[in-house]
């Protein structure tokens, strides 16, 4: 059965405190647990109204919490760039994982920051993860240093720039062209003004976990990717596709293919070919 998305529909806001940050998060489903962190500058409700990812088809075989990473959305904030580097993400990942799910390994979907999150809590902690889903892998290794470059330059115009000047630098981005017809797909972040530079920061310092950390990854893992887009290169998700043991791999060409990761996502972690 084909899932229709409803983007105006949202399960209930709730709060956690995890490592002293107050994280939002929601619940919907239920069985084995999977967790979903989403990009840097996005949230839950950005990735709602963009209505590109809708991870909610893994509900049906899954518990499935979606959180606001720190920084991000409604959940707290920290005026500590290194706060907001992937392996503190990975930690705040972790211990959700703890809390809900104690006893048994969870399955992760990621998208950009969230794959590197996922990513750096594999490396830590193994045992604690199932299957895995790593969509839209970001710039990394050698290349991550440019990439650093361009957060550095957007946080220094942001530290003396309006909430309006802010927006209009994001604008301005260039979208890939995959996603050249879709409205909004580079809108206002949702980061709190006033705390972005140092989010940005953070992005910057980070990196995906080496490649020899990575060939150890034993778990099922789907990579998605997205093409003509030079900060989620497809190279890289090609690279992860053959340094994890018997990762998949799906590149999409289209939007409306990439509207089609949530189904993805659930039959692979139900097990389904």
């Amino acid at each position: 059965m084909t899932h229709t998305p409803d983007y105006t529909d949202k399960a209930a806001t709730e709060f956690i405190e995890i490592n002293g940050m107050r994280l939002a998060y929601s619940q919907t489903g239920s069985g084995p647990l999977a967790i979903y962190a989403h990009g840097l500058t996005l949230s839950r409700a950005s990735d709602r109204r963009l209505g590109l990812l809708d991870f909610s088809p893994i509900a049906a075989d899954h518990h499935l919490i979606a959180y606001d990473a720190r920084g991000h959305g409604e959940s707290g904030v920290s005026r500590n760039p290194e706060d907001y580097t992937w392996p503190s993400l990975a930690d705040d990942l972790l211990a959700l994982a703890d809390r809900f799910s104690a006893d048994q390994p969870i399955s992760a979907i990621g998208t950009s920051m969230g794959t590197g999150t996922i990513l750096h809590a594999v490396v830590k902690a193994p045992n604690r993860f199932g299957r895995l889903v790593l969509t839209a892998p970001p710039t990394a290794w050698e290349a991550r240093a440019n990439q650093a470059e361009v957060y550095e330059r957007m946080a220094a115009i942001l530290e003396t720039s309006s909430s309006e000047a802010a927006a209009a630098v994001f604008s301005q981005i260039p979208a890939p062209s995959i996603f050249a017809d879709v409205s909004g797909y580079l809108s206002e972040p949702d980061v709190q003004p006033a705390v972005l530079p140092t989010v940005l920061r953070g992005a910057g310092r980070s990196n995906l976990p080496s490649r020899e950390q990575l060939a150890r990854i034993t778990q099922p893992t789907l990579i998605l990717s997205w093409a003509t887009d030079p900060t989620h290169p497809v190279a890289v998700a090609e690279e992860l596709a053959r340094m994890i043991p018997g990762a998949r791999l799906h590149v999409s060409t289209t939007a409306a293919d990439v509207r089609t990761w949530g189904e993805r996502a659930a039959a692979f972690l139900a097990g389904k070919p």
